[in-house]
């Protein structure tokens, strides 16, 4: 009996075997080489993963029971996206969970540290009192090439790149001329017709543009004509919908400009100079920068689970984890310009003789593509967030691309995001023209049974102010309850797309319990909960929607509790507590069911 304990010790001890199906992970004290034990950690998420993926090829013993993959405190840096694939699947009986321990911190992070700042700079574009208060870095180096970045994380708040203004505050423009694709506006105070990576931030009704300035020319009247490079100039001069407004109910439409070293004046600001990478920084204290926390993100996407319509990838859980430092580059290249809802133009014009087959009256075309995300599910069944953390993502956080089923996100916080918290569905993209109702060749293709529960999501929305807090497009069976979602430039909760009456296969959508607070705080046009299209057997109840934000520099005050926007039918909306039963509603069809709501209503 003494040898047989003796052979299991010394089994237990060496790691040979193990039957547990757990994988531990320490970011500082592990080492890929090591055998996964709690005792000789592997160092890397990824070289995790491929050891799950190996006992699964192999039917290993450990593959019976779920595998575990353990994350120790610290934070796990990527220079690729995790890749999940069909292979690393579990099963009903075996998900594989990638979690850390109740009371850990683990961060699996897209970002790069900033270091090796000295004080002070000699840039004839820094005002002379100012040079010695900034801090200056290069670029880190991703392999051989320079980070480019839109974003900079000091002691994990996010900096303010240099603007025109104090974050919030805009100006009115003077004029908005599409034959000539100028805009016109006060001439700026500083002298920006050298600035050569300036950008125009552009408040468009229910959406934003962000323009490269090409040219200014001062017009001798105290304004100044800005012109723009192409692609942004061609859309955002040719598409209808949305534009300035000059001469609306409020003034009008808005701008700024940012991303200049001569607009580097106040603290907190930043400023990345091109083709040198170089990173210039104006603290708000006198604390050395060698030793404060500076990262920018390296990755557009952290994490991709990429299956496909014939091999799905199933039963895969992420459990308290936190995803942090996702990039939002692309604007950088290209500007960006926006239908609705964060989805960029690919192309956009107003038809001389209106019409399409699916919608007589329509009078423009459109074609989108899907931002940027920093974790993205594809082709996949039973891919759950369970209590993570989403923080410092230049664009959306979560995205449920396409043929997404049987899945849930409970107990997560979403904050810092750049563009929409959690997005799900089907938007049409590409070649796909948007308003042409979506009805998938393959029913499967549908988002569906997805269940988004319990979450907290604050400041999202916080780069481009169209997107949203929550938004679905063509999906089926979705859960929306018990959230809270606050603090954004936009819309809340946000369901549906197409602006189509037919059926498309969206239905039994249900929106519950939710708690919708201080939104639309820039844009107009938007909803605490938004709708948009034909869903048969909908709900809309039991949330609580309040502090509608009166925005400063929107040129109508069109928002409300409940938006129900163009054909939005199939709802039964009903016992939904607001100040006041402000509703929008945009031709609505002969389905939708709006009972009793208002201030009266007791919900929790």
């Amino acid at each position: 009996m003494r040898f047989v304990a003796l052979l299991v010790t010394l089994v237990l001890s060496t790691g040979i075997i193990s039957y547990s199906g757990n994988i531990y992970v320490s970011a500082s004290g592990g080492s890929d080489r090591a055998n996964g034990s709690r005792e000789h950690p592997l160092q890397t998420v990824g070289e995790a993963l491929k050891r799950a993926r190996e006992w699964r090829r192999l039917k290993a013993p450990e593959a019976a029971d779920d595998i575990r993959i353990i994350l120790d405190g610290g934070v796990y840096r990527q220079t690729s996206p995790l890749f999940l694939r069909p292979e690393d699947s579990g099963n009903q009986k075996s998900a594989t969970v990638i979690c850390a321990p109740e009371g850990t911190r683990a961060v699996i992070s897209g970002g790069v540290e900033v270091t090796d700042w000295t004080r002070g700079c000699d840039d004839s574009r820094v005002a002379p009192h100012l040079r010695d208060k900034i801090w200056v870095a290069e670029a880190p180096l991703n392999g051989t090439r320079i980070v480019e970045t839109r974003q900079l994380y000091v002691d994990g708040e996010k900096a303010q790149r240099a603007s025109q203004f104090a974050p919030g505050v805009m100006e009115r423009m003077v004029d908005f001329n599409t034959e000539d694709r100028t805009i016109t506006v006060p001439t700026p105070e500083f002298d920006l017709s050298k600035a050569r990576q300036l950008e125009m931030f552009v408040h468009q009704r229910w959406a934003i543009a962000i323009l490269r300035v090409k040219d200014m020319k001062d017009d001798g009247n105290g304004n100044t004509v800005v012109s723009f490079h192409d692609p942004e100039s061609r859309l955002e001069f040719e598409h209808p919908w949305p534009q300035p407004v000059i001469g609306g109910e409020r003034g009008n439409s808005s701008f700024f400009f940012a991303n200049a070293l001569e607009l580097l004046d106040e603290p907190g600001e930043w400023y990345q100079d091109y083709p040198s990478g170089r990173i210039y920084y104006y603290p708000s204290t006198d604390e050395d920068m060698n030793n404060r926390e500076v990262v920018v993100p390296l990755l557009e996407t952290i994490l991709a689970v990429e299956g496909s319509r014939e091999r799905p990838v199933c039963d895969i859980r992420f459990e308290n984890i936190d995803f942090e430092h996702a990039s939002w580059l692309r604007p950088s290249h290209e500007g960006h310009v926006t239908l609705q809802g964060g989805f960029r133009l690919l192309d956009a014009y107003k038809l001389h003789i209106p019409g399409l087959p699916e919608k007589a009256e329509l009078e423009n075309q459109a074609w989108i593509a899907r931002p940027e995300a920093a974790i993205t599910v594809r082709h996949a069944s039973g891919i759950d967030f369970i209590g993570c953390g989403f923080r410092h993502l230049g664009a959306t956080g979560l995205d449920y691309v396409a043929a997404v089923s049987n899945s849930a996100v409970n107990g997560c916080t979403f904050e810092d995001i750049g563009g929409t918290a959690l997005q799900m569905g089907t938007f049409p993209d590409g070649g796909f023209e948007t308003h042409v109702p979506y009805v998938p060749a393959v029913a499967e293709d549908i988002c569906r049974d997805i269940k988004v529960t319990a979450n907290t999501i604050r400041n999202a929305t916080n780069e481009d102010w169209g997107c949203v807090g929550i938004g679905a497009g063509y999906v089926r069976d979705v859960t929306i309850a018990d959230n809270e979602v606050s603090h954004l430039n936009y819309s809340g909760i946000c369901v549906g797309w197409g602006w189509t009456a037919l059926e498309s296969g969206m239905c039994n959508n249900r929106i519950t319990g939710n708690h919708v607070h201080h939104f639309a705080a820039q844009l107009y046009d938007a909803g605490g909960i938004y709708t948009l299209s034909n869903q048969p057997g909908s709900v809309i109840s039991g949330n609580r929607i309040e502090n509608l934000i009166d925005a400063p520099y929107a040129t109508n005050n069109r928002a409300f509790y409940i938006y129900f926007d163009e054909a939005t039918d199939g709802y039964t909306v009903e016992g939904n507590h607001c100040p006041n039963p402000e509703f929008g509603y945009n031709r609505p069809g002969p389905k939708l069911i709006v009972g009793d709501n208002g201030p009266h209503i007791s919900v929790k």
